[in-house]
């Protein structure tokens, strides 16, 4: 029976896709199954089934996506079954895979599917004027930057946009990338160009952003409430926020907060020094909540946390372990070098060593998880050893870690 429940478990991949403001407008859900070393690339109906029959009932949509759209690869049998309506009309996008032979018969399905109010989307598409049927009812195209002629594409483009329908670039991973990409009149971008760090000229970080990093410093060295406090008056935006924060919890208290002493006190140190470390994601940024390095923090942290707890908890170890998550980001979101960042903030051997060499404990579950996060699932199987954490414990670690990602973002709005 344990060997039937293992193998019933798998690594659900996120790929995370962006519109042209650089806001997550959905995930791309992919399939890695527990027992096995390899992705399941050679039979795409289960891998297909399974994602879609894993995401509803294990994971659970809302988990997986927070609100956003979910791409899940289908072949011709899953796209004839009646388990791909099982997914939410308002959310799934329905994605044909390049080996699908689009004929009639794939024609009327997807009409049907429309119909129902699915969205569909053709994968690694290069265009043929023979297919103009099947652009009058798929909603994207995807195209495959690292093959497109790009000589060409500007004029297959036009044509898209003229049939009525999105494009999607694939594999970006660099911002020239993403800039070439958006000339061209691409609406929405899969891949990591934005969690890559871009230190050419190094901007100037904004007055809020030195001041978390001011707070979080005064947070880690027990600073007096009363300079805490008064650090938080130079940022009359972060002053703010840290008010809204306070009465939005709901803590049962009969008045609203009034002074930012008081509101400190009551959020406590350990939640303050949390909301701080996700506010610089988003401090003075329109994206807000769909900022993808915001989304990749929180999972990142909690993840991050819920690693360094599995076997033997404390409340310091897996405090340290979400804030080396949380930290990890930052020469991204800022522009500098992490050397340069970790020198305003007094932080442990053990958090320095991580942050700048991937070393110690701490080092090794930041490399687990950023593993997961590129779905990079030979180098997942090959770490979870070296971590102590076996396949079913990551299954559940990612679930909570998405489940507290959607609290949090609750809070927030």
């Amino acid at each position: 029976m344990k060997e039937k429940d293992e193998s019933e478990k798998f690594f659900l991949g996120r790929q995370p896709i962006l519109n042209r403001y650089q806001e997550i407008i959905g995930f791309e859900l992919l399939f890695r199954s527990a027992k096995r070393n390899f992705a399941e690339f050679t039979n795409y109906s289960h891998a297909s089934a399974s994602v879609i029959s894993t995401v509803l009932s294990e994971f659970g949509i809302e988990d997986v996506l927070g609100g956003k759209m979910g791409f899940v690869n289908v072949n011709s049998d899953v796209l004839f079954s009646d388990v791909v309506e099982l997914l939410p009309v308002d959310q799934a996008v329905i994605e044909l895979l390049e080996i699908i032979e689009l004929n009639q018969d794939v024609l009327e399905r997807c009409r049907e599917l429309r119909e129902l109010g699915f969205k569909i989307a053709l994968d690694d598409h290069v265009y043929d004027r023979k297919h103009d049927d099947i652009y009058s009812v798929v909603n994207i195209v995807k195209i495959d930057i690292l093959v497109a002629d790009f000589d060409e594409l500007p004029d297959i483009m036009q044509k898209f946009r003229k049939a009525g329908l999105k494009t999607l670039a694939e594999k970006v991973e660099t911002v020239e990338q993403f800039e070439t990409c958006y000339q061209m009149g691409f609406d929405y971008f899969q891949g990591y160009f934005f969690a890559r760090p871009v230190i050419l000229n190094r901007r100037r970080v904004d007055v809020s952003g030195m001041t978390i990093f001011k707070l979080l410093q005064q947070i880690l060295a027990e600073a007096p409430i009363s300079e805490i406090e008064q650090t938080f008056k130079e940022s009359p935006t972060l002053s703010y926020n840290l008010l809204r924060l306070v009465n939005s919890v709901g803590i049962g208290l009969p008045n609203k907060i009034k002074n930012l002493r008081h509101a400190i006190i009551l959020l406590g140190m350990n939640h303050l020094r949390r909301w701080l470390q996700l506010s610089a994601f988003s401090s003075n940024d329109r994206r807000g909540l769909n900022h993808p390095l915001l989304e990749m923090a929180m999972v990142r942290g909690k993840m991050m946390e819920l690693l360094a707890g599995t076997g033997n908890p404390q409340d310091d170890v897996t405090e340290t372990a979400f804030m080396t998550g949380i930290l990890s980001l930052l020469d991204v979101l800022f522009e500098m070098p992490m050397d340069e960042i970790l020198k305003n903030l007094h932080l442990s051997d053990d958090v320095i060593n991580a942050l700048l060499f991937r070393e110690g404990r701490l080092g090794m579950f930041l490399n687990l998880v950023e593993k997961v996060e590129s779905t990079d699932f030979d180098g997942v199987i090959g770490l979870l050893h070296s971590c102590g954490v076996s396949m079913q414990q990551l299954f559940v670690v990612q679930k909570e870690a998405f489940r507290w990602r959607d609290s949090v973002i609750v809070q927030k709005e």
